[in-house]
């Protein structure tokens, strides 16, 4: 049987976890997957998938062979694409992944110009608050902010942030304003951030690093809802100049130690390295990174 064959049923076994769903996947009976599976171990004399009556899971040696056929078949597609023609217009799906709130304000409205451009293609946006791995997610293009791990993926900068401490009017008109991170533990603290007694919140001053150890007043996992929180006065929060910045600007919160923030976070525009680039890739990347350059001057 054809490798690229093999590998892609192998790739659909592993993914749906099973046989007959990856035949219904790949439109094909489920005897004919199991004969691709046992062809392509025999060829490679390895066990790739571990099966019970349950649960169909890969080896060790699957995982390792998971991410090469993926690679792999991406690049072959990629290739097909790049052949067509490199001025076609692009069509098929895309998946883009991005931080929650960033997602909203800043990814949102380029994944909607994208899609009025191009009407020959759908996309899935994965708007979470967690590192999404894109090659064993199938994701695209991905947003990272902050400092990137050496990986394969090509990463274009496209802006930075900073971490910001804010709080409303009305609450540092109340309890004053602390001059220095020490200042702090005589504040009511909103953390957001993962339920814990304590926060620990680092500074820099004067080429100095510094850590304080703060407890929080309220503490909760929701951006949103911690911005909320200080706009009605309960207390002095940290999050990201993105999140704030339309507050700032309206004066509905203050931007206080502004001498103690640490360096800014960069943002790139990631996504997987290929000797090919797909028209849908190349022509979304081109657009976000044009477009998030433009607004991340005002932040």
């Amino acid at each position: 049987m054809d490798k690229l064959h093999l590998m892609t049923v192998f790739v659909a076994v592993a993914e749906e976890e099973g046989f007959a769903a990856a035949a219904r996947r790949l439109a094909m009976s489920p005897p004919a997957v199991t004969r691709a599976i046992a062809a392509l171990e025999a060829r490679l004399s390895v066990k790739l998938l571990n099966r019970s009556t349950r649960f169909v899971r890969v080896t060790e040696a699957g995982q390792r062979y998971l991410e090469d056929a993926r690679r792999i078949i991406a690049e072959v597609e990629a290739a097909d694409e790049a052949t067509a023609g490199i001025n076609a217009e692009p069509r098929g799906h895309l998946t883009v992944t991005a931080p929650v709130l960033f997602g909203k304000m800043f990814v949102m409205p380029s994944v909607v110009d994208y899609l009025q451009r191009y009407p020959g293609m759908d996309v899935s946006a994965l708007f979470l608050d967690r590192v999404v791995n894109l090659l064993e997610e199938g994701v695209d293009v991905g947003v990272r902010i902050g400092e990137l791990p050496d990986s394969s993926m090509k990463a274009i900068r496209v802006g930075q942030i900073r971490r910001v401490l804010c709080a409303s009017p009305a609450y540092l008109e109340a309890h004053g304003t602390p001059a220095s991170p020490h200042d702090l533990g005589k504040h009511s603290i909103i953390a957001a951030t993962g339920v814990t007694p304590m926060v620990e919140w680092r500074f820099t001053h004067e080429g100095q690093n510094m850590a304080v150890k703060v407890k929080p007043r309220l503490t909760i996992s929701s951006i949103d809802a911690a911005i909320e929180a200080s706009l009605a006065g309960l207390g002095i929060s940290r999050l990201l100049s993105y999140q704030v910045g339309g507050h700032f600007e309206s004066g509905l919160l203050q931007r206080i130690m502004q001498a103690y923030e640490t360096a800014p976070l960069p943002i790139h525009v990631v996504h997987r390295e290929s000797r090919y680039a797909s028209a849908r890739v190349r022509s979304f990347v081109d657009l976000i990174v044009a477009q998030l350059r433009e607004k991340m001057v005002q932040h």
